[in-house]
């Protein structure tokens, strides 16, 4: 009980860190890139960053009004659907924005433009790269941003609109209205920019962290092996009965479904306990149940 208990707890902690390190990069691609270059994209962010370029009020400030606001009816309307994680990442972020704009400031309370005038462009790549990779680190690790997901959720409670298409609706409005602001379209593109990249920086990054792996392991040795796998790297392990073609010898096969960041773990504990296994490692397009991604089917 107590183990178990432990690794919870170590399992909690290491979300919270990872969680935290997708918000400093979140934070750093708005307050060193695209703050400075006046671009903009879409959610709660998008919003707040188009009230800094016309008021002044700093990004951090509405970002936490607005999402305190979104999350007040969401309690209301859908219940206590939003985890303890979302937040901590709202309040967490609110500190980020505000602290890395404290810290890139020069003497005069502006942001620089830290590639160079006239390196809008560039500024859109690296900081939706930033964002990007932040959001999918966040997503990784169960914590949201909340922001224009809340909004989504509401709506699709009462109208059959999907969530994806309902943020794609919410981000296009909020990227477009910023023509009213600046009266540049070009501004209105680079919105587009961002939210591209962060798009497929964010997938990159959820598909390589759920990226799973199969092992079919022949060794003398299965019992240590699979004791080894179930204890020290905590997955699932099943035998299989097995017969060698050219031997007729009996032989069991040990097979281990895990992600792929414990590969190294498996290949280290099987040759720690006998360097003459036989192992086939594969990708897997897809693993469902427990300890692995749930199953949605309708």
């Amino acid at each position: 009980m107590e183990a178990l208990l432990r690794r919870k707890l170590g399992r909690e902690s290491r979300d919270y860190l990872a969680i935290t390190f997708g918000l400093v990069c979140y934070a750093i691609g708005w307050a060193a890139f695209l703050l400075p270059y006046q671009i903009t994209t879409g959610g709660v962010t998008g919003i707040s960053a188009i009230i800094y370029y016309v008021t002044g009020l700093e990004i951090q400030v509405s970002y936490f009004i607005i999402n305190a606001i979104f999350m007040g009816f969401a309690l209301k309307i859908l219940g206590p659907k939003f985890s303890v994680k979302t937040v901590y990442a709202i309040f967490m972020l609110t500190f980020l924005l505000w602290f890395f704009q404290m810290l890139f400031k020069d003497e005069n309370g502006h942001l620089p433009q830290l590639l160079g005038p006239g390196q809008d462009f560039m500024a859109c790549v690296i900081g939706a790269g930033l964002i990007g990779f932040g959001i999918g680190m966040v997503f990784c690790h169960n914590g949201s941003t909340g922001g224009t997901d809340i909004i989504a959720w509401i709506i699709n409670k009462y109208k059959d609109v999907t969530l994806g298409r309902m943020m794609m609706y919410l981000d296009i409005i909020i990227i477009s209205s910023c023509y009213f602001i600046f009266h540049d379209w070009r501004r209105v593109l680079f919105g587009f920019v961002v939210l591209f990249i962060m798009s497929i920086v964010i997938d990159y990054v959820i598909n390589s962290a759920r990226q799973s792996v199969q092992f079919l392991i022949f060794s003398k040795k299965y019992n240590e092996i699979a004791e080894g796998i179930s204890t020290d790297i905590n997955r699932g392990v099943t035998l299989l009965d097995g017969q060698g073609w050219y031997s007729k010898q009996e032989i069991k096969v040990v097979v281990v479904l895990a992600k792929k960041s414990q590969s190294l773990d498996i290949f280290r504990l099987v040759k720690d306990i006998d360097p003459n296994a036989f192992i086939s490692q594969s990708n897997v397009v897809g693993v469902y149940g427990e300890g692995f991604d749930k199953l949605k089917v309708k």
